[in-house]
């Protein structure tokens, strides 16, 4: 049994390093099993910390030599991954030499071997992995780089910044020397050897400098770049526009990579990409595809600031720069849908994509506060931080950056960026700084309270009640906030929460606003601040009871509690002017519904759930994007929260039924907007089209559950005649979710035209893992999973390919996964355990799908708990895995 445990590492216990590095001079000898790294530093004596030893970290390296100003150190100490070596004077040269073996190296973390080319991830802490060095993100140093490789295996060196020369060496090998003339923490060094070859792109700057722009693939994919080379551009000129800053560089480099444990990497210069967020064509790329390639090219290009040039401290401040970049993708993202909906479809696309945002918050971001990982957006302690990569820090650190925007308007929330940079630039900051420069640059904001969101976990509880006054026309609203105790923090401190509500009047149209003692102001929506436990607000001038629709543009992450009975919602989903909250009053009916039948409440949909979805469905008026997001039900890992204790049969058993019912009874309506909703001409990227074939799929999938032979035909024809990708895998997913006899052929059909497309391949794993059962006698969706793990195309040594199949299966299939016979924990266990020996990275992703075992239903319990201790006592356990494992078992 495992004894020994990774030590915590504690936020409070944050000391500046006795010795920094000015700057660092790198020389790679690259080999795929025997890698020479010599690396020459300047460190310099740190005058703002407690004299020490100059420190450096390193894993998995031979060290060949070691020298301080060119003879050995006079004192020098070695503890597992940490030397300490003791200087005189203020600036010494230290130098290392050691090998490394990047063929050997299946953590993906370091420099390692991909299609036999050299790659590198060093975020969080894979710099260590290369070479000896104080890798914490508050060194900031300038590099120089030198590459040398043998000529045909890897024609093309890169590595940050700008290449000062290139040339031939002898035996067949080549060098190249990039100069990167900005400082910068270690995890944000890349360098990239390998054949590869470039779309290139020379623009101006909105300052009038020439720029390059490269999108580096392998041979054969160089037609699937242009879209994110678009990207690249539109990403560009935003960030001039919106937020003034310009591209500081003289080229700017995406490398695709098919290896990769992340989405991508904001090196500087230097960004490296999983291949599924660069590579695009409509015949291998749904529109989904071509959306996640824009949102994430933007991400990592808008890091060249936030997270580069202004950088994190310390890791615990990880949200200071990706809450932060999230928030200027997601705005970015429906700026660019609203631009091309033009003015009509703005509101709309603009909706849309906040709704996307909610929902990934909603099933990703929900269950990880109500479990026992929950830390706040800044956590106070971490085992190891790849765990703390999460969508608390990711998506809900975007929220509270997006409550600051609220909170202070455009124009203020923009002061605060500037005054931001202007202080930091060049700098390793904290969370504090970013917020107090917010307040100064808006005439001293008290944001002191609002820091309760980067130290609390868990999501807030509002609740809502309101009364009426008709003898004087006033509607009370009273609000209460509660927080729920998570590991660690039982007591919660009140929150600043801005929320947006307005009043429906009886014939469907916004009510203006005015509290008591305000002058009227004509205003239909308003953001009403909650800082206290409880708090009532009182409208006046009414001449009407009011329907509330609060949370409008979900302006908090937080969980609205609210009575309203059925007929209220149906309302709301036919009046509220919202968009957002329209769409959220159509989910909140459906989680009652749904709920209802999973408990054995009802045994069908209510007439009036019905009447009300046809309604929302059919109504033409609205853009078919935002219809196909009101028709499509709940996600089930949000639905799962939301049970007491959580049954996943019971509720696959409820969503099936309800997805039969709904494609039965509105088989008509569905058939129409089947036929209403084809695309004619060659495809193309743009959100009305994208909106006219999400419902259009969406038309099949319902009645393809229902197993209406009209609708099979049309997914058989749509499968066969498909011009694009988009159209062909929603024809195929409609096929695999159904009865239908005729998936089988076609999946075969999709494997033999794409068998060579690892990317498409890895969109056809998924499906089948995904797969729900629609007939009692098909087998259970893991002897699928465990077929497709035969598959030749199938590795555990690819993230794309685990994620794909295993991801799925344990994170998207509840009721699959959770067989009552408990064959898919025992299957999750093997899982884990051979991941971790490859990639404790992957496997920790994996482990993380049983954390929050506790709130499924006993025997579900009895049957999960053996497999945790399973994993938890297996020998030789990475810290990644033991510390969600360790936590999940409390």
């Amino acid at each position: 049994m495992k004894t020994e445990h990774a030590p915590t590492i504690a936020r409070a216990d944050y000391r500046p390093l006795s010795w920094t590095v000015e700057r660092i001079d790198l020389h790679f000898q690259l080999d795929p099993t025997a890698t020479v790294v010599t690396s020459r530093m300047v460190c310099v004596r740190n005058a703002e910390a407690e004299p020490g030893p100059i420190r450096l970290w390193g894993e998995e390296q031979e060290r060949l030599s070691l020298t301080v100003d060119g003879a050995a150190p006079k004192a020098l100490r070695e503890a597992g991954t940490l030397l300490e070596i003791d200087a005189d004077g203020e600036r010494v040269l230290v130098e290392v030499q050691s090998r490394i073996d990047p063929k050997a190296n299946t953590t993906l973390s370091g420099l390692y071997l991909s299609n036999g080319g050299f790659f590198t991830q060093c975020e969080a802490e894979g710099f260590r992995r290369i070479t000896w060095f104080p890798d914490r993100p508050d060194v900031m140093a300038r590099y120089t780089v030198t590459l040398e490789a043998d000529r045909t295996a890897c024609p093309v060196l890169l590595s940050n910044g700008n290449l000062l020369e290139a040339g031939e060496l002898p035996g067949g090998r080549h060098y190249a020397k990039w100069e990167d003339p900005f400082p910068k923490p270690s995890y944000l060094f890349a360098l990239v050897a390998a054949k590869l070859v470039a779309l290139e792109r020379e623009v101006d700057t909105a300052s009038g400098r020439k720029v390059l722009l490269q999108v580096w693939v392998e041979e054969g994919n160089l037609d699937r770049c242009e879209h994110a080379m678009e990207s690249l551009v539109h990403s560009m000129r935003w960030d001039e526009e919106t937020f003034g800053l310009e591209l500081d560089l003289d080229r700017f480099m995406i490398v695709a990579v098919a290896d990769f444990n992340m989405g991508a990497m904001e090196n500087k210069g230097l960004n490296i990409f999983n291949t599924k967020f660069v590579l695009a064509k409509p015949d291998t790329a749904t529109d989904v595809d071509y959306e996640n390639v824009e949102s994430v090219v933007a991400h990592e290009y808008f890091h060249n600031w936030t997270g580069n040039r202004v950088t994190c401290r310390d890791w615990f401040q990880l949200t200071l720069k990706e809450g932060l970049t999230v928030f200027r993708d997601q705005q970015f993202s429906a700026d660019m849908l609203a631009r091309a909906a033009g003015p009509e479809g703005a509101a709309s696309a603009r909706a849309v994509k906040r709704i996307d945002d909610v929902r990934v918050l909603r099933a990703a971001q929900f269950p990880e506060d109500a479990g026992p990982m929950a830390h706040p957006i800044r956590p106070d302690s971490y085992q190891e931080i790849n765990n703390f990569y999460t969508a608390t820090v990711y998506e809900k650190g975007a929220e509270v950056i997006r409550m600051l925007h609220t909170l202070l308007g455009p124009e203020g929330f923009r002061n605060g960026m500037d005054l931001y940079f202007s202080y930091h630039d060049g700098q390793a900051v904290t969370c504090d700084d970013f917020v107090e420069a917010m307040s100064e640059a808006n005439n001293g904001f008290d944001l002191d309270q609002f820091m309760n969101w980067y130290g609390q976990a868990g999501t807030p509880r509002v609740k809502a009640g309101g009364s009426w006054n008709a003898a004087d026309g006033s509607y009370t609203l009273t609000l209460a906030q509660h927080t729920p105790s998570t590991p660690g923090q039982a007591l919660k401190e009140a929150l600043v929460i801005p929320l947006a509500l307005g009043l429906i009047g009886p014939d469907g149209k916004d009510l203006p606003l005015q509290l008591d003692g305000e002058k009227p102001s004509g205003a239909t929506t308003r953001v009403l601040t909650l800082t206290e436990s409880e708090q009532t607000f009182r409208f006046v001038g009414l001449a009407a009871e009011p329907v509330p629709s609060l949370l409008r543009g979900f302006s908090a992450p937080v969980i609205l509690e609210l009575d309203e009975d059925d007929a209220r919602l149906g309302f709301r989903m036919a009046h509220d002017a919202d968009p957002f909250n329209r769409w959220d009053a159509a989910q909140r009916y459906a989680e009652r519904v749904v709920l209802a039948l999973a408990a054995g409440r009802d045994m069908a949909a209510p007439a009036s759930f019905v009447g009300a979805f046809r309604a929302l469905l059919t109504d033409a008026s609205l853009d078919p994007a935002f219809r196909a997001q009101a028709a499509a039900l709940p996600g089930e890992a949000y639905l799962l929260e939301r049970m007491a204790p959580a049954d996943p049969a019971a509720l696959r058993a409820a969503l099936a039924g309800l997805m039969r019912q709904l494609g039965s009874e509105l088989a008509a309506d569905w058939l129409a907007l089947f036929e209403s909703m084809r695309v004619p001409g060659a495809y193309r990227y743009h959100p009305a089209d994208a909106g006219k074939r999400a419902l259009g799929n969406l038309a099949l999938r319902y009645l393809a559950a229902a197993n209406d032979a009209q609708g099979l035909v049309h997914a058989q024809t749509a499968f066969a005649q498909a011009g694009n990708m988009t159209e062909r895998f929603g024809a195929l997913a409609a096929l695999v979710q159904s009865a239908s006899p005729a998936r089988d052929a076609a999946l075969a059909a999709f494997h033999a035209r794409y068998r060579d497309d690892a990317l498409v391949l890895d969109k056809w794993f998924a499906l089948q893992a995904g797969a729900w059962r629609w007939d009692a006698g098909s087998e259970p969706t893991l002897v699928r999973v465990k077929q497709l793990m035969a598959d030749p195309a199938f590795s555990l040594a690819n993230p794309n390919k685990v994620y794909a199949l295993l991801g799925t299966f344990f994170r998207a299939n509840a009721g699959e996964f959770h067989a009552a016979d408990g064959s898919g924990h025992a299957f999750w266990a093997e899982q884990v355990i051979a991941l971790d020996a490859k990639n404790p990275q992957v496997a920790a992703r994996m482990a993380r799908a049983l954390e929050n075992w506790k709130r499924y239903t006993p025997a579900l319990q009895a049957s999960i708990r053996p497999q945790l201790e399973r994993v938890l006592t297996s020998e030789g356990l990475s810290p990644d895995v033991e510390e969600v494992i360790g936590k999940a078992l409390g």
